[in-house]
C-alpha cells in the first residue's frame, strides 16, 4: 500500500521545496501558485482519484450478475489515469481492482498479458482488453449498469 503513495508524497515534497524559493525571494503569490499546481498532480496522481477498489474475486462475482465491466488499475499508471479521467462520473459504473493491493488481481492481469501486469486491463463479458481506448470502453457501459 505505501508503494501506491510514493509518487504523491514526493511530488508534494519537491513542490514544497520549488516553492519555498519564490517564497524566500519576496513572491509569496507565485510561490503558492506553484505548490498548489505540484498538490493537484499529487491528488491525480495518488489512489484518491479511483472509485473505491475491491478484489479481483469479489468484482468477478459482482460482474457475473451486473454485466458491468472490470477494470484492473494501480496508482501512478498515466494510462489507467487518462482512463479514469475520461470516464468521468460513469468510472462508478465500473468494477475497479487495485492490482497492487489484490494478488488475485494482479494474477489474473498476468494471466492475460504474457506475464506483464500491464495495466489498464478491462474484462467486459470475462474477455480482457488491454489499453483499451476511453471512448470504446464508455461505449461497453450499458445504460441500466
Amino acid at each position: 500500500m505505501t508503494r501506491a503513495w510514493i509518487l504523491p508524497t514526493l511530488m508534494v515534497i519537491c513542490g514544497s521545496l520549488v516553492a519555498a524559493g519564490p517564497i524566500t525571494r519576496g513572491s509569496p503569490v507565485l510561490g503558492v501558485v506553484i505548490l498548489l499546481a505540484f498538490l493537484l498532480l499529487a491528488l491525480v496522481n495518488s489512489p484518491l482519484i479511483f472509485p473505491g477498489s475491491i478484489g479481483a474475486v469479489e468484482a468477478q462475482r459482482r460482474s457475473e450478475s451486473d454485466g458491468r465491466p472490470i477494470v484492473y488499475w494501480r496508482p501512478g499508471c498515466q494510462y489507467c489515469l487518462r482512463l479514469r479521467m475520461s470516464l468521468g462520473r460513469r468510472a462508478r459504473r465500473l468494477h475497479w481492482v487495485n492490482i497492487w493491493r489484490d494478488p488475485d488481481g494482479a494474477a489474473a492481469v498476468r494471466a492475460v498479458n504474457d506475464g506483464n501486469e500491464t495495466v489498464p486491463t478491462v474484462f467486459v463479458a470475462g474477455r480482457p482488453f488491454t489499453n483499451p481506448d476511453p471512448a470504446w470502453v464508455r461505449e461497453q457501459l450499458s445504460p441500466s449498469a
